[in-house]
């Protein structure tokens, strides 16, 4: 086959030149074995931004990769295209805390303006490709879209396609760069911004170039540092000036043209003789919080009792040790915080039975959902007899609403090499991997980048930290399948196959990633190790409750004031999360569920909201601790609507590998379709539970055997709703089909609501009472928000009932 081959691309496009020049040197960089077939895939759909059929092609030519392997394989993930895209994608994220915000507004509004087909999913001009995506973990933004890579975060239905067109037509701009930022010299104190994916997509990054920039002019005696989460998302861009004498002032939603009084007002201009005198000195390792001048420009964060103590109060950090203080990737100052101490000693000092022990000891349970003693596990591997073992860091943090793994992994890159590289040293094995999301790109640069500087330092490679131990890592990334996070399906996805879950046993623990003895811990279980080590695992045991060890980190997002990554004490209350830490429901708005543990998980009403954090506790309400998602719900949310969109998800993401869950899923979003449509019969819900009882007995892995859990909670606590729907009433106002929109006597003709409607349902009637035409209305709900006289209502049901 010559280098260069022509193509049709599709029935509608022209034949195009696809040149195979860049196969040829993927298949030789990347490698020619069956296992190489989902990078192989991953790197030509960078290059070519879809998969040619003859690049498929020539892939089977050159490896021992079957044709029916790589179109099993491409077809199967979701992050693989076999067709063009425009010239931009815009990724829309569908998690939950974007959907209860009005993610599916915004795909409606996009489709409006850009005119698109309904069977397609790029604009008839090729400019833009619109994809819905299960999440981009900027949880703390939605509702999110990601066009390039750009974010942009808490987009209304009125601006979107605004925003969208404008990179269309900008020949440079912000961002999410994962590349690593420029650092002052140190000095005798610190500036420190936040670059995690929600900071920079917040502006943090233009925050920190104009920070590098004004230090230099100024000549200010601090060092001009990244950090990684400090998890007050809500806040972001944060701005933290650490001084010599210890204290720290904190600015809140920073902007560009902040920057220069701030660190004028905190640095005064000095000579050059005291400049050169002051960065002489180190800076020191603790700083507390101070209070910020107070200025219009900035937001100043409140700190003797205030916002910033109730956020930060009752956490603990364990997993998220020194947030917000270190710099990812500097390994000198990670170690100078206390970094591979415990690493040093397993490698020198402990045995292997000895550092399980202190895992067993500390009574820490796995973090990524299903909460299985971690000792236990690692205890199966190690007593397994076998010539190579693996060790796997399972970061493909699929749960739609949850982003703890990606702040981990992008802030804590040391912390979690280190905690793998310690259960490697337990079990006896020498080879480890880092399977995490591609839709995570800062976390696989940033884990990538800290991998190879432990190996310059000797801490990764042979005869690691000088003892006779030998350990190698290496990343393997996700291509959108949500079922990967099962053990055994990310078995399957490494060895270059779907990623489809098998039966049980016999455990990855005794034959796991090629038939080998295989351990796999999730991110935040990982993070915990090399604390437990350090302190000991009574320390850790002290936290917690007595079947719940320890600490959680979450992802607090939805209808709350004050989201982002907190990690509490296990024990705490649902109630004490969502008012003490998230400030509550905004203003105006009633609590009414929190939604715990993702797809698999359920929702807990505002009436059950002191049943504590404990994985027991929860279970005992109907949800699970799952990997860390806690979304909370208010009054306008709908709990049929809810329990519709896991239904979607789970039927969306399963393998179909099993009946049950391929079908019984199926069936169940079909009945609750039909409810919010106002289609529902009498019997539905009879149906509906009965259903859900056959689901989850008869699927063969976790996500069929949790799937209905989000049915039968809302069911248990909210059948109310279900019987309203019965009725041809949602109660929230939320599914489209049963509501109306209607303008009431207060209208003063402004016209706003006219100018904003994307499809012309509204007449431009300045001056006089407007109407909307109900044929017309997409029910998208720019109207509502824009108007400045509150003169729109929501109408549900038969009998007008009014929100």
């Amino acid at each position: 086959m010559s280098a260069v081959v022509k193509e049709t691309v599709g029935a509608d496009s022209p034949t195009t030149d696809v040149d195979l020049t860049f196969v040829d040197d993927a298949v030789r960089r990347i490698g020619r074995t069956p296992d190489a077939v989902v990078p192989l895939l991953q790197s030509i759909q960078k290059h070519y931004r879809y998969l040619p059929s003859s690049a498929l092609e020539r892939v089977c030519e050159l490896t021992d990769i079957t044709p029916a392997s790589i179109a099993g394989v491409s077809t199967f993930y979701t992050q693989f295209r076999h067709r063009p895209m425009g010239r931009h994608h815009v990724q829309v994220c569908c998690g939950t805390a974007c959907h209860v915000k009005g993610a599916d507004l915004l795909i409606e509004t996009l489709r409006t303006d850009l005119r698109m087909d309904p069977t397609q999913d790029t604009d008839p001009n090729q400019q833009f490709t619109i994809e819905p995506v299960a999440c981009l973990g900027c949880c703390t933004l939605a509702p999110v879209v990601q066009v390039d890579d750009q974010v942009f975060g808490r987009l209304a239905p009125a601006e979107v396609a605004k925003k969208v067109r404008s990179v269309d037509t900008r020949v440079s701009g912000p961002k999410t760069s994962i590349a690593m930022p420029r650092r002052m010299p140190e000095g005798a104190g610190e500036i420190r911004v936040g670059l995690g994916s929600c900071c920079v997509a917040q502006g943090s990054r233009r925050v920190f170039d104009k920070a590098a920039a004004t230090a230099s002019e100024l000549g200010v005696d601090a060092k001009v540092k990244s950090v990684g989460c400090v998890g007050m998302c809500h806040q972001t861009p944060l701005l933290e000036v650490c001084k010599r004498d210890g204290t720290t002032e904190t600015f809140a939603r920073v902007v560009e043209s902040d920057v220069d009084r701030i660190l004028r007002s905190s640095f005064p201009r000095k000579s050059w003789i005291s400049r050169f005198a002051s960065a002489a000195n180190h800076l020191l390792d603790v700083v507390y919080e101070g209070q910020p001048p107070s200025d219009d420009a900035t937001t100043p964060l409140e700190t003797e009792c205030g916002p910033v103590c109730d956020f930060l109060g009752p956490q603990k950090r364990i997993a998220t040790e020194n947030s917000g203080a270190i710099d990812p990737l500097d390994l000198a100052e990670y170690k100078r915080f206390g970094g591979f101490q415990s690493l040093r000693r397993c490698a020198h000092e402990r045995l292997p039975q000895e550092i399980i022990d202190q895992i067993r000891v500390s009574g820490l349970r796995g973090r990524g959902g299903g909460g299985f003693p971690s000792a236990a596990k690692w205890q199966i591997v190690s007593d397994t007899q076998s010539d190579q073992k693996y060790v796997i860091c399972n970061g493909d943090e699929g749960d739609p609403g949850a982003f703890m793994d990606r702040m981990l992994l992008e802030s804590f890159p040391y912390r979690v090499i280190e905690g793998l590289a310690i259960a490697a040293l337990a079990v006896g094995a020498r080879q480890g991997y880092f399977y995490i999301r591609a839709e995570y790109p800062l976390a696989v640069t940033r884990i990538g980048e800290a991998i190879e500087r432990c190996k310059e330092a000797k801490i990764l490679g042979p005869n690691i930290l000088g003892s006779n131990h030998s350990l190698e890592f290496d990343i393997k990334e996700g291509a959108g399948a949500f079922i990967c996070g099962e053990e055994t399906a990310l078995i399957h996805s490494i060895e270059g196959g779907r990623g489809t879950p098998r039966l049980r046993p016999p455990y990855p623990a005794q034959s796991g990633l090629w038939k080998k003895p295989t351990l796999i811990n999730n991110v935040e279980t990982l993070a915990m190790v090399p604390w437990i080590l350090r302190h000991g695992g009574e320390q850790y045991a002290s936290v917690g409750t007595p079947s719940s060890k320890g600490t959680k980190v979450f992802a607090l997002t939805g209808k709350v004031q004050r989201g982002g990554l907190i990690e509490v004490p296990m024990g705490i209350t649902i109630r004490e999360i969502v008012n003490s830490i998230g400030g509550g429901v905004p203003e105006g708005r009633t609590f009414k569920a929190v939604q715990v543990g993702g797809p698999s998980g359920g929702c807990i009403p505002a009436e059950l909201a002191d049943t504590p954090v404990d994985y027991e506790a929860l279970r005992g309400v109907g949800a699970i601790m799952g990997s860390g998602g806690l979304v909370v719900l208010d009054d306008t949310d709908c709990m049929v609507d809810i329990a519709r969109y896991f239904l979607r998800f789970t039927q969306d993401q399963s393998c179909g590998k099993c009946t049950y869950c391929r079908v019984g899923t199926k069936r169940l979003l079909e009945i609750l379709d039909r409810m919010c449509e106002g289609k529902g019969k009498k019997a539905d819900l009879a149906t509906l539970e009965s259903l859900c009882e056959s689901v989850s007995q008869g699927s063969l892995c976790g996500l069929g055997k949790t799937a209905p859990n989000p049915v039968l909670s809302t069911l248990k606590y909210f059948r109310d709703e279900y019987e309203a729907h019965l009725r041809g009433v949602c109660p929230s106002g939320r599914c489209k089909n049963l509501i109306s929109y209607q303008v009431q006597d207060n209208c003063i003709g402004c016209t706003l609501c006219s100018q904003q409607c994307p499809v012309d349902a509204i007449p431009m009637t300045p001056y006089r009472i407007h109407s909307i035409d109900d044929s017309r209305c997409t029910r998208c709900d720019a109207c509502r928000t824009i108007c400045p006289e509150d003169a729109i209502r929501i109408v549900s049901g038969p009998k007008g009932e009014s929100r």
